[in-house]
């Protein structure tokens, strides 16, 4: 079958000197093992440090992707809950499954844990015509939701599903800023918090503004402005006044990091909540401590979630509440443009990647 592989790190992002198409061997399902093809694939931004080799030194030869969607066509013997033609979608956190945080239900703590397509192989990922997955990762595709869309949702529905509800338990009515709105996962926190009619305030960069508010944000503003956070308070002392609240954010989502981390949590109330999945700009951000301790601020973690988060996220899918934004579709063999384009940012939720006639 045809895969993506990459034989060599591109520290200088030379995407295109790395980036083949070759034959590599099909899988054969294990006992615990779905087959299935790949329809859809979507590009994450681990793709690219596998491809720089840091921080994790990925395996080689490499095939990376951690996002898919397919046909069931093989199962193992010992899998119950799927069958040859079920519509499915990828599940990419491997976890052990048997310690004592997974069954605690915290399978995204297990120090175990890998992110399948990023730190597996070689040759193990989503860039692939078919794909093999443990049952216990892999979901069905709700009725009404296109392979592209379940492939765009795969880790980012996940990812923000986890960051709102499972860590910083989002209720209704609360002013939530959402950081990044036009990212995979800035699109769906949008979606998630409207979901719990919250006030939403989305950032962006200056020509993804009035596609945060399509997706449902009350309010957009442009994060390239050194005062952006002005704009953010004045807007929540609009939205305080009708609640009768003090002005501020109850809940911030954030993947930038480092250049407007600790702008954040100057606009967080007394204990308010501010959850980081990433830290696309940098990870060393500085940090006044002083909002943290004296206004009792919660500053949570979160990386990725467990399966019963995917399917919470698919259902709301399913049920019309909650849509994939894709940017745009490439082929295997333009590979290395799809991923020059996510580094770039020029673009607006999610980028997909499928096999010549998928």
């Amino acid at each position: 079958m045809k895969a993506v592989v990459y034989n060599e790190y591109a520290p200088d992002d030379n995407y295109s000197k790395i980036l083949k198409v070759q034959d590599i061997d099909e899988p054969k399902p294990k006992a615990d093992e779905v087959i299935f093809t790949n329809k859809a694939s979507a590009l994450n931004y681990n793709d690219i440090w596998g491809m720089r080799g840091v921080p994790v030194a990925v395996p080689l030869p490499h095939v990376s992707g951690s996002d898919v969607a397919g046909d069931v066509i093989a199962v193992g013997e010992d899998v119950k809950n799927f069958k040859v033609g079920d519509r499915v979608v990828s599940h990419s956190n491997l976890a052990c499954r048997v310690c004592s945080a997974c069954t605690d239900g915290r399978e995204f703590d297990c120090t175990r844990r890998q992110v399948w397509g990023f730190q597996t192989g070689p040759l193990w990922g989503a860039y692939s015509e078919q794909i093999h997955l443990p049952e216990v990762n892999v979901s069905k595709i709700p009725e009404g939701v296109s392979y592209e869309d379940a492939a765009a949702a795969s880790m980012t529905i996940l990812t923000s599903w986890h960051m709102l509800v499972g860590r910083a338990k989002i209720t209704p009515g609360q002013t939530v800023l959402v950081m990044g709105g036009g990212s995979g996962v800035g699109s769906f926190a949008i979606q998630i918090a409207k979901l719990y009619n919250c006030d939403v305030i989305a950032t962006a960069s200056p020509d993804k503004l009035d596609k945060c508010k399509e997706l449902g944000a009350d309010y957009a503003v442009d994060h390239r402005k050194d005062d952006w956070q002005k704009e953010v308070f004045k807007i929540s002392k609009e939205i305080a006044k009708t609640k009768g609240e003090a002005p501020g954010i109850d809940l911030a989502f954030d993947h930038i990091g480092q250049t407007h981390f600790n702008k954040q949590l100057t606009l967080l109330k007394y204990g308010a909540s501010l959850v980081s999945c990433g830290a696309t700009t940098g990870y060393d951000a500085q940090i006044d401590l002083r909002h943290i301790f004296f206004k009792g601020i919660n500053v949570l973690g979160s990386t990725q979630g467990t399966k019963a988060e995917l399917d919470q996220g698919l259902y709301w899918m399913g049920q019309g509440k909650i849509k994939s934004i894709v940017d745009s579709v490439f082929t295997f063999e333009q590979a290395a443009e799809a991923h020059t384009k996510m580094l770039k940012g020029d673009f607006f939720g999610k980028i997909i990647m499928k096999p010549e006639g998928a």
